[in-house]
């Protein structure tokens, strides 16, 4: 068994984390949020019918390896958004643009 090596509150404190949290890459600056408005013109990207009120990763939080970017996200309605998050076409659909992105 190694000897316990304690080392000050001040020491601990000194030290930086270098790569960013899952969460810090998943979060959406104001300049991607700026610019996937822009992209979408407040209208859902998917239907094209509704005003476009949620961002929506293509990509999940979890699997992205960088900071999210405008190319990760869609601009859609509620409806849009539930159907791509929960159900089996929309899990479909997102992987197919995930792919044609790579």
């Amino acid at each position: 068994m190694q000897p316990v090596r304690a080392y000050p509150k001040s020491q601990q404190l000194q030290r930086k984390r270098i790569k960013p949290t899952q969460r810090q890459m998943g979060n959406i600056s104001d300049k991607v949020d700026k610019q996937l408005k822009a992209r979408s013109g407040s209208v859902c990207e998917r239907c094209s019918a509704a005003r476009a009120v949620q961002r929506a990763h293509i990509t999940g939080r979890k699997q992205l390896k960088h900071r999210t970017t405008v190319d990760d996200l869609l601009h859609l309605c509620t409806e849009c958004h539930k159907w791509l998050d929960e159900t089996p076409e929309g899990i479909r659909y997102k992987r197919q643009l995930r792919e044609e992105a790579i």
